[in-house]
């Protein structure tokens, strides 16, 4: 695939995701795919595909209508995409979640392989964990 064909593959998925079409998110990511996130707190780490689903799935029910990612910029070279994204959800706890990121996807073969996630840990930490 091209990178153009990557970058949309890869704003599809953002699209997915913020439409709750968990299933298409998932469909996106290889059998081997690692989801990594920054920092230190419970959501970071690297997580197999398998785990990124639990984590998705343990998210959900604290969400009020779900969580939008909006890309806001979006570069690609080769098998590598780099994205920039805002999010925003209401929490069933009355808090919001509106964090900002930078998204490193490795794509090859149509499916990504590897993301990397670059966010504002503190606030993940309060709102989706606290």
């Amino acid at each position: 695939m091209s990178a153009e064909d990557n970058k949309r593959m890869i704003l599809g998925f953002f699209e997915d995701m913020s439409a709750g079409r968990g299933d298409k998110v998932l469909g996106a990511l290889a059998d081997s795919a690692t989801w990594w996130v920054l920092g230190n707190f419970p959501l970071s780490g690297t997580k197999t595909k398998a785990q990124f689903a639990e984590l998705l799935g343990a998210l959900g029910p604290n969400i009020d209508g779900g969580l939008r990612v909006t890309p806001t910029g979006i570069t690609a070279e080769g098998d590598r995409v780099a994205v920039e994204a805002e999010s925003y959800a209401k929490m069933k706890n009355g808090k919001t979640y509106q964090n900002k990121y930078h998204f490193l996807f490795v794509v090859k073969n149509g499916k990504i392989q590897e993301a990397r996630e670059y966010l504002d840990t503190m606030h993940a930490n309060d709102v989706l964990c606290g």
